[in-house]
């Protein structure tokens, strides 16, 4: 005869399994199926740069003075109290 609290532990270990068996199968059709219009890109990140045209950069890189930087966050603060002029890019 069989212990009922070992077989209580034995249904439910089955039953969880199960639903975790369930679960995965249902995430990854899930998944396929949210995936399926999706395509890898073509080109590989190592030869993007090989085929290329010839792109020459415009401006260098430049390190902004803080002073500069708190000034226009002032300038930013101080004109967001006034309503914005219709078109304006800021909102």
């Amino acid at each position: 005869r069989i212990n009922p609290t070992v077989a209580l532990t034995l249904i439910l270990l089955v039953l969880m399994v199960g639903a975790g068996v369930v679960s995965a199968v249902y995430g990854y059709s899930l998944g396929r199926e949210a995936l399926k219009g999706v395509k890898q890109p073509d080109v590989r990140p190592a030869t993007v740069g090989e085929n290329a045209p010839e792109t020459t950069q415009t401006k260098e890189f430049e390190i902004i003075p803080e002073s500069q930087i708190l000034e226009d966050v002032n300038t930013q603060m101080n004109r967001s109290s006034v309503p914005p002029s219709p078109g304006s890019a800021i909102a």
